[in-house]
C-alpha cells in the first residue's frame, strides 16, 4: 500500500516537472485564420496582461485604421461550474459592428478537435490542444492577433488551479510570420 502511494506521488511530481519544462522550452508558432474574411485593418499595438484570481478579466477596445472603436478584446477566466477557481483563460475578440459575432478569433462556427480551432483557449496542462507556450497567430479580416503565454503558476503546484498567468498580445496589420524587411 505504501509503495502505491509513493509511486503515485513520484509520478505526479514527474508529470508536473515535465509540464514545467515544457512551459520553458522554446515556443512553437501555431497559425490559423478566423472565419472572418474582410478588409478591416486595426491600429497596431502590443501589451502585456497579468491575470490573477483577484484581477481575473481584461477588456480593451481595439480601434480600426480610421481610429474608431471596432472590436472589444477580452480575456476571461474559466473554471469548473459553480467554482470560483481559475483553471484556464480564454481570449475573445467581439466585433462591435456585428454583435452576433462575440468571438471572431474562432476559425469556424462548428466545434472541432483541430488544435488550430482553439488558439484562443489559454489552457495549461496535459489536456490542452495547443502547447501553453506556443505563439498563437490568428488572422482576422486583414490583421493579425498574436497571443503568447509568457508565464503561469498553479497554487498549490500540484493542483489544476491557476493563481497567475501573463499573456502578451499584439495587434498587427502585417503577418508576424514574415521576416522583418531590413532597414535601408
Amino acid at each position: 500500500m505504501r509503495f502505491g502511494i509513493k509511486f503515485q506521488l513520484l509520478a505526479l511530481t514527474a508529470f508536473y516537472a515535465a509540464l514545467s519544462l515544457s512551459a520553458q522550452s522554446p515556443s512553437t508558432e501555431v497559425y490559423a485564420e478566423s472565419f472572418r474574411k474582410g478588409a478591416t485593418h486595426v491600429v497596431e499595438e502590443s501589451f502585456e496582461i497579468k491575470l490573477t484570481p483577484q484581477d481575473r478579466a481584461y477588456r480593451e477596445r481595439i480601434k480600426d485604421a480610421h481610429g474608431d472603436d471596432r472590436y472589444t478584446f477580452a480575456i476571461i477566466p474559466r473554471g469548473p461550474e459553480g467554482d470560483t477557481q481559475v483553471t484556464s483563460w480564454q481570449a475573445k475578440l467581439a466585433d462591435l459592428h456585428h454583435p452576433i459575432y462575440d468571438n471572431v478569433l474562432v476559425t469556424s462556427a462548428d466545434p472541432s478537435q483541430d488544435p488550430k480551432d482553439s488558439l484562443w483557449r489559454l489552457e495549461p496542462g496535459g489536456f490542452a490542444r495547443v502547447p501553453i507556450s506556443a505563439k498563437r497567430i490568428i488572422k482576422v479580416d486583414s490583421f493579425y492577433v498574436v497571443l503568447q503565454v509568457k508565464q503561469f503558476h498553479f497554487t498549490p503546484p500540484d493542483s489544476p488551479y491557476l493563481d497567475s498567468m501573463t499573456v502578451t498580445v499584439e495587434f498587427r496589420n502585417t503577418d508576424p510570420r514574415q521576416p522583418e524587411a531590413p532597414a535601408k
